[in-house]
This record gives C-alpha cells, sequence and structure tokens, in this order.
C-alpha cells in the first residue's frame, strides 16, 4: 500500500534520475547492427533505441585510404543521422588494430585522416584502439606512444577532435600517459566489459579514479546479455553518477539469440531501466 511516506521519497528520488537521465546517453556501435561502416546502421540502431552512432572508418580500401575517407559514405552517413535523428557521436579507427602506433610510423597518417573523416562526420571523438598485437604490454610500448600521441593531438586540438585512448592498461599508466601527453585532446575511452572480463579490474574504482576530466566516453558490454554475466552495470553506473558525468555510453554488445536487433533492443531497454 502506498503511504505518505513512501509518496514523499519517490517524490525526491524523481529529480535525481531525472536528471542522471538527462546526462547519460544510450549509443552503439555500427557493427552491433551487423552494418559496420555503412549508413544503414543509422536505422536500424534508431529503431531499437539507441540514441546516438559510433561509425567504424574501415580499414584501407583500394584507393588507399580509410573506408570513410569516402565524400559520398559521409554524405549518406549524415543523411541518414538527419533523417533518423541519430546523432554519430564517436568514430572507431579499426586500422589501428593492424598498423600499430607504438610501432608503426603509418599509423600516425591514418590517425590523421582518422581525426578529418571524424569532423567531417561531426562526430567529436574518435577511438583509437590499443589491443590485440597493438597492445601496450609493457612501460617501453606505454612510452613509446608518448610521441604519435602528440602528433595527433595537435591535429585533433586544431580540429576540436576529443582522442579517445582505449586500452588494456591500468588507470594509474592512464593518468601517467595522459600527463606526458599532456593534451586536453586526449581522454580516455573506457570499456567496463574489458575491464571486467579480460584484465580484471574493478571499473568502478577506475572509473572514479580517472575521473570526469579524464573521461570521454565508454563501451558497455558483457559476454551475454547486459547484467547478466559478470560485469557489475549497476556499480560503473553508480560510479559515473558520482563523477558526474555527461555523455554516451556506447554499447558494444553482442546477439547470444542472434537476432541483433531485438537483442540490442532489450540491451537497451534494460540500461534504461537503470538510468
Amino acid at each position: 500500500m502506498l503511504t505518505r511516506r513512501s509518496l514523499l521519497a519517490a517524490a525526491a528520488a524523481a529529480p535525481l534520475v531525472a536528471a542522471n537521465r538527462a546526462k547519460i546517453r544510450i549509443g552503439v556501435m555500427d557493427g552491433v547492427v551487423g552494418k559496420r561502416s555503412d549508413p544503414a546502421s543509422v536505422e536500424l540502431a534508431s529503431r531499437a533505441g539507441a540514441e546516438g552512432l559510433q561509425v567504424t572508418l574501415g580499414r584501407q580500401s583500394s584507393d588507399g585510404h580509410l573506408v570513410l575517407a569516402n565524400a559520398a559514405l559521409q554524405g549518406q552517413f549524415l543523411a541518414n543521422s538527419k533523417q533518423y535523428k541519430l546523432p554519430l557521436v564517436a568514430t572507431y579507427i579499426d586500422i589501428l588494430h593492424a598498423s600499430c602506433l607504438k610501432s608503426d610510423p603509418q599509423a600516425v597518417k591514418w590517425g590523421v585522416e582518422g581525426i578529418d573523416i571524424t569532423r567531417r562526420l561531426d562526430a567529436k571523438i574518435l577511438m583509437l584502439v590499443f589491443f590485440g598485437n597493438c597492445a601496450l604490454t609493457a612501460r617501453a610500448e606505454m612510452d613509446a606512444v608518448v610521441g604519435p600521441l602528440k602528433e595527433l593531438c595537435r591535429e585533433a586540438e586544431k580540429a576540436h577532435i576529443t582522442l579517445g585512448f582505449e586500452n588494456t592498461i591500468p588507470a594509474d599508466d592512464d593518468l601517467r600517459i595522459l600527463d606526458q601527453v599532456g593534451s586536453p585532446a586526449l581522454k580516455i575511452w573506457y570499456d567496463i566489459g574489458n575491464a571486467t572480463n579480460q584484465y580484471k579490474v574493478d571499473p568502478a574504482q577506475e572509473i572514479r579514479q580517472l575521473g570526469r576530466e579524464r573521461i570521454c566516453q565508454l563501451h558497455f558490454k558483457d559476454k551475454g546479455y547486459l547484467g547478466e554475466g559478470d560485469v557489475n552495470v549497476k556499480a560503473a553506473l553508480a560510479a559515473l553518477n558520482d563523477i558526474r558525468y555527461e555523455g554516451y555510453v556506447t554499447l558494444e554488445t553482442n546477439a547470444p539469440s542472434k537476432d541483433v536487433e531485438e537483442d540490442l533492443r532489450r540491451n537497451v531497454k534494460y540500461l534504461r531501466r537503470l538510468l
């Protein structure tokens, strides 16, 4: 039975929920809907309830440029974004899985092109990846990326683009590299699924350690559906609330049922309930 006390408590809590909902929005990677680097991903993401899209820039095409360097393809993404009222909130430069920023001089060239594409898509954030053979597994490799990151940050600052540094290293090392680079254009792109399932750290603790000013965006995922695996989504959201994060949490979820749109819709609904 509803009592006066419970009604007052609900009324007091409602503005907090509404305020949190206004700060955090739900995005999705184009690959999650099975349409990597494809403008059709915009409609699918919108239909599933997402509020923003992260676009994959694509590996080197036959003309020696990233796939999304194609002006016509950019135009299709922008037109679809306008039609479905779904902003392009970030990009992902997947060629850095093969062309490592720690060792390949060509990686800076790709990064510069990625910055320009991101600007043209009005996406604001370019996610740089450091995984697999390109992961930073030793202090020397971490030190080796400082110079290339400085070069990219100079270009990013001119283009008013933020570089999202996604990697497998602890928050202590993230902060040290950010301090060494010394650019406001470089921030952390934090992945709570990788933190939990791959390198076994507490995402909530690291989110608080990094803080609002050092995180540009996040990936949310687990091995199955959100809320049913080892990733403590509620704790991560509580940490984001504590640091007063404002921006997108972008889903990089899989499709356990093989129905990519329905599974994305399920994950979006779960996350929206928590928000």
